[in-house]
């Protein structure tokens, strides 16, 4: 069973404003938020080309990539040469692998500032994302564009790549692509490109309707069906304010490797002339995330919505135009929100409503400067003095309407985004007092399971494991509650900070310390009371076999004649089965030693003295039938003995003699015992004895009292 992780997703508390009335900073993201979406789209980059050689998948791009193995796989598919490897794990073989990597990147002329061996075996992030960024530039950027710049006589793969995407989407009005960052964020651009070459594939008008975040999915979705480019970027990872240069640079490079590849001169040219706040990222192949922000200060997002109205001289149709598409942008967007449903009283639902609403309040800050530009183009019109005073004052009305409609939508969109947020948090609120209660409850039931004993026979213990499988099945189901608490929602804005999780994550933690107790302490005695069963059992079973097996012996010694014999040949019959009596005897000692020692086992495991007093007793009991059936051999070999003597040797073959016992040298017993005194010599008989034979047949028979003797000694020990 999985713990309670004592962590929380942070979800942004967007502000609505209009442009001047919140610093740029609070839409940034900040450069470990790129390195994520980094790290996330370069390692998709990676298993797309270990999918296509069979190589297992990366999961972890920092820890994964440390040993330098993979990396070393993955140059091996982009130079098509077989690269040795050293298997061991210390840190020198690390070393010496990720040393290998940067020797053969240098032999393809790929240049790396400032990245040594030990960053790459330290994991360090920043620097790993840059080797990795090094060899996607090499083989991914500049080797798929490396014809179309040798015939351009071009050498900047930026500058190519992007007057491609402008020449390819011309025809479609609503796209205007300045840069690899914020021209992607809407989608249109990425759909554009497809539907330019693939126009069967979907209607434009459509995509035109959807949300930014609808776009996105649409087009990497359509790409990756119908030209097999593998979805390398999330949309909610584009969808931002300043998405990924480099992310969205592999993205295209895959997109121009399998479309058709026209770029002219003069669409060289025409990015060459663009201004510079956009020029500047076609210019540099390495830009620090901050100095990107920088350079992006002031842009407009997109030419969907008129927010480049400023940059020209503003006239009166090319406002007219502006205003109808910024309200017809806000006139959708109050329909979508009005399309929400009310807020749901299920966690997970809230949870659900909360990143739908998220998505809303994401577009509506993408959207916010092109009604801030629109009213600040209607007022440079009226300061212009050109227009008549009935046009003034509809452009007046048309810029309160506009702002009146734009601050209600605002304020209501914050308004439901508190509500979700304080509807969550009750939510989730419940839930842990919930499990804090159902802990406290388990806890409580714990402690009187290990209060009673495990059992006085094995039907008790298999009660006890019945009643353990329902405190299994217990927490089984408490554990989609506890799944749920993993993926709690938190909020963390400007005023809060870091301090308003302090509190919820300690009472997390916690909780999470108390689930995964209670996890052990369940799956620790229920593998031991698996084990108690299984001893216990095989002890019961075991005993019945020995108890059955002397029960036949004892039949087997009854039927042995000890007296009266008629001839030697009777003898020799009683002789032979108490020989065949005393070596399965032999053969059984193991068995009997191995009863004692599993019964020692579960006598420690259960730690109760009444069952172990009824496995000591049964145990003595079976001891018991041993020693009485190794006297009553005794008993039987000396009147056998005796038998022999007063019928005299001669009269006995030889060979049944030495045939009538193997003996064994290993004792059957281990507690000493006098020795019993030998038997009366035999009376004289008026026959001839066989000296030879004699001798032979009183060896046999003193073997065979000393391996009686043995097995009395050995009864007593047990």
């Amino acid at each position: 069973m999985s713990s309670l992780a004592a962590t929380t997703f942070r979800w942004k508390k967007w502000r609505l404003d209009l442009p001047g009335q919140v610093p740029l900073q609070a839409c940034r993201r900040s450069p470990d938020e790129h390195n994520d979406v980094q790290k996330k789209t370069f390692t998709k980059w990676i298993n797309a080309r270990f999918s296509k050689s069979g190589k297992p998948p990366i999961s972890d791009m920092f820890s994964d990539l440390k040993d330098g193995r993979k990396l070393l796989d993955l140059l091996e598919g982009l130079t098509g040469t077989s690269l040795p490897k050293e298997r061991g794990s210390t840190r020198v073989h690390a070393l010496n692998n990720v040393n290998r990597v940067l020797q053969v990147l240098h032999q393809n002329n790929v240049d790396l500032v400032n990245i040594g061996g030990t960053d790459i075996v330290d994991g360090n992030p920043k620097l790993t994302l840059g080797l990795l960024w090094s060899i996607i530039l090499h083989w991914q950027v500049k080797d798929v564009m490396k014809d179309i710049m040798s015939d351009l006589q071009q050498t900047n793969s930026e500058k190519i790549l992007l007057s491609w995407v402008r020449q390819t989407t011309r025809p479609y009005s609503q796209v205007n692509v300045l840069n690899f960052t914020t021209s992607w964020t809407d989608g249109l651009a990425f759909n554009a490109v497809l539907h330019r070459h693939k126009p069967d594939l979907f209607s434009w008008d459509r995509v035109v309707k959807m949300s930014p975040i609808e776009r996105l999915e649409h087009a990497f979705s359509k790409a990756h069906t119908y030209l097999g480019i593998e979805k390398l970027l999330d949309p909610e990872d584009v969808a931002v304010h300043l998405p990924d240069k480099k992310s969205i640079i592999m993205y295209l490079t895959s997109l121009f490797e399998v479309l058709p590849q026209q770029v002219t001169i003069d669409a060289i040219r025409e990015v060459e002339t663009l201004p510079r706040k956009y020029k500047k990222e076609c210019e540099e192949e390495e830009i620090h995330i901050q100095s990107a922000v920088l350079a992006e200060e002031g842009q407009s997002p997109r030419a969907e919505t008129p927010s480049t109205v400023t940059e020209v001289d503003m006239d009166l149709d090319s406002y007219q135009i502006a205003l109808e598409e910024v309200l017809t942008w806000l006139l959708s967007a109050e329909d979508t929100f009005q399309e929400q449903d009310d807020i749901s009283d299920d966690v997970e639902e809230v949870k659900e409503q909360f990143a739908t609403h998220e998505t809303f309040m994401m577009e509506l800050t993408a959207h916010q400067s092109s009604v801030g530009s629109v009213l600040q183009a209607g007022n440079q019109l009226m300061t212009q003095g050109t227009l008549s005073e009935e046009e003034e004052f509809e452009i007046q009305e048309q810029m309160t309407l506009l702002n009146a409609r734009w601050e209600a939508l605002r304020v209501e969109s914050m308004e439901r985004q508190s509500r979700l947020h304080d509807a969550l948090m009750e939510l989730q609120k419940k839930q842990l007092q919930q499990l804090s209660s159902w802990l406290a409850l388990t806890e409580e039931r714990i402690q009187k399971m290990e209060s009673l004993p495990l059992g006085d026979d094995l039907p008790s213990l298999q009660k006890l494991l019945q009643e353990h499988k329902s405190l299994q099945n217990d927490l089984e189901a408490e554990q989609v509650k506890v799944n749920s608490l993993t993926h709690m929602v938190v909020i963390v804005d400007e005023n809060s900070g870091e301090s308003a999780t302090a509190l919820l994550e300690d009472q997390l933690q916690k909780l999470g310390e108390r689930w995964t107790a209670v996890c052990r302490w369940t799956e620790e005695r229920w593998n031991r009371l698996q084990e108690i069963s299984i001893l216990w059992q095989e002890l019961l079973e075991e005993q019945c076999l020995l108890e059955a097996w002397l029960t036949e012996k004892e039949e087997a010694l009854n039927k042995v004649q000890t007296s009266n014999f008629k001839d030697q040949k009777e003898l020799s019959v009683s002789v032979r089965r108490l020989a065949i009596l005393k070596e399965d005897m032999e053969m059984k000692r193991q068995t009997l030693d191995q009863l004692s020692e599993i019964g020692q086992d579960v006598g420690q495991l259960l730690s109760n003295p009444k069952a172990s007093k009824k496995m000591n007793s049964d145990s003595e009991e079976l001891t018991q039938r041993w020693d009485s059936l190794v006297q009553r051999l005794e008993d039987s070999s000396n009147q056998v003995t005796q038998a022999v003597a007063k019928l005299g040797m001669s009269q006995i073959p030889q060979k049944d003699l030495l045939e009538t016992v193997h003996v064994r040298e290993q004792g059957m017993v281990k507690k000493p015992k006098q020795e019993l005194p030998p038997p009366p010599p035999p009376k004289k008989r008026q026959i001839h004895v066989d000296v030879e034979a004699k001798k032979k047949f009183d060896a046999i028979s003193t073997e065979l009292l000393n391996w009686i003797l043995k097995s009395k000694t050995a009864i007593q020990n047990t």
